[in-house]
């Protein structure tokens, strides 16, 4: 996925109620950062953990920071190896029309337009993603 701007990296200190996260950054710096997901995220807010932020373009908003994405062990694969996470469920749209536009999805190759956020349906439903 493309961010729109270079992600600070650091170890995760601790998630607390549920939208917060304290980020030691790689400068040695300790920020608080928003958190999107507010799931569980079993083996994802591990203290430790190696976690990217983005920063607000907003200069007002009461937590500058926003974590984005959390690097964890890939159990699938050798030991030692890990796996990037988006942690961020409000990006997960924008990350799977990515990836149809650049063809890591072939199924869904061949289509002109993609749409997000279209109603849909007899009822005007919203759709994530509408392809045409």
């Amino acid at each position: 996925m493309q961010f729109s701007q270079q992600l600070l990296s650091g170890k995760l200190i601790q998630r607390y109620k549920r939208f917060l996260a304290d980020v030691r950054l790689d400068n040695g710096e300790i920020v608080t950062a928003h958190t999107a997901n507010t799931g569980a995220m079993h083996g994802c807010a591990e203290p430790g953990s190696r976690v990217w932020l983005s920063v607000a373009e907003n200069p007002r908003r009461k937590y500058p920071y926003t974590w984005e994405l959390v690097e964890v062990a890939d159990t699938t694969s050798q030991p030692g190896d890990t796996t990037l996470i988006g942690i961020n469920t409000q990006l997960s749209n924008q990350l799977v029309k990515e990836a149809i536009q650049s063809g890591v999805v072939p199924t869904l190759s061949g289509y002109s337009e993609i749409q997000s956020e279209r109603p849909y349906g007899q009822h005007n439903s919203r759709i994530d993603l509408l392809l045409s």
